[in-house]
């Protein structure tokens, strides 16, 4: 069967769907580990060669999973203020990696991160879609040379408070980072600040 016809098919579709949505569970609940044929054939209810027939690989499963989190992630939409609407973008990676459970997604390829060039895509593919909209705010906002070490600034404090050290991320601390990260920067040449 060619991939068009399977594509067409609504039982492919459904199974395509029902399972990567299981394998989304599994990443998402307890971790890289946890994804395997046989606990997404049992939890999906779907027959464990079924599951072998569309991703031979563990890997296969975990990047369409992975893909489809990136694919249904969204951000706060901006407003125009870049102080309020980066403290609302932090407080979303902030959610995103504590109550979202992202860490446990970043940890997964982050373990890997020897094991070939998939690997490699998905921890830059989880990165991109977990800071594009701050990107997007500060592309606004400030000079293009200053974007990428200040989004390196926020987000890594933000990660490090947030799984490290097992903190929140209140308004005080949000605050606190904006104003550090913004300090040297300079106002994007076409838009002022």
């Amino acid at each position: 069967m060619s991939d068009q016809v399977a594509a067409a098919d609504p039982r492919i579709v459904r199974t395509r769907r029902d399972v990567v949505e299981t394998v989304s569970a599994l990443l998402l609940e307890d971790g890289w580990e946890a994804v395997t044929h046989a606990a997404v054939a049992t939890r999906s209810g779907y027959a464990k060669g079924t599951v072998y027939a569309h991703w031979p690989t563990r890997l296969d499963l975990v990047r369409a999973a992975i893909e489809q989190i990136c694919d249904a992630a969204h951000h706060p939409a901006p407003t125009g203020d870049l102080h309020a609407d980066l403290r609302a973008g932090l407080h979303d990676f902030a959610t995103d990696l504590s109550e979202r459970h992202l860490d446990r997604l970043l940890a997964g390829v982050i373990e890997r991160t020897g094991q070939g060039e998939v690997v490699r895509s998905l921890r830059r593919r989880l990165y991109d879609t977990g800071t594009s909209g701050l990107r997007a705010i500060l592309d606004a906002h400030i000079h293009p040379d200053d974007i990428a070490p200040v989004l390196t600034q926020l987000t890594g404090a933000v990660l490090v408070r947030v799984t490290f050290e097992g903190e929140p991320a209140t308004d005080d601390f949000i605050d606190d980072l904006i104003h550090r990260a913004l300090t040297s920067t300079r106002p994007h040449p076409q838009r002022g600040r």
